[in-house]
């Protein structure tokens, strides 16, 4: 009796352990971890431009060539520029260009460039 209730918790533990390991994708971002003890890599700009982070008018090819040691794009916005290309099925320009416009606005910026705020004064 002992040895079925043994065989049983093993193959549900051995169950759950896959099907976890299988959706990781989409929870275990949900799991915070602290800075200090988790560092991610950085990326580079070939990584970007592999991943078709790059165009006529944001060329990183520049970047490459000359040797840029800086770790590559943001990593929030690389994904959530990815995320945008995926979704709306546009290029890397028209998703780079949804995306900032989000920031300004989650920011409280006009579309062209000047802060909605009513107390703000420019002088030009």
């Amino acid at each position: 009796m002992a040895g079925y209730l043994l065989y049983t918790i093993s193959f549900c533990f051995l169950v759950s352990a896959t099907v976890l390991y299988l959706t990781r994708d989409r929870w275990v971002h949900r799991i915070p971890v602290p800075d200090y003890i988790y560092h991610r890599l950085p990326s580079t700009f070939a990584g970007d431009v592999e991943g078709g982070l790059t165009s006529n008018d944001f060329d990183l090819t520049g970047n490459i060539t000359s040797g840029d040691s800086r770790a590559g794009l943001d990593e929030q916005g690389r994904r959530e520029v990815k995320k945008i290309m995926r979704s709306k099925r546009v290029d890397f320009d028209e998703a780079r260009r949804i995306f900032t416009q989000r920031r300004f606005a989650k920011n409280n910026i006009g579309p062209d460039g000047l802060p909605r705020d009513p107390k703000f004064v420019s002088f030009s």
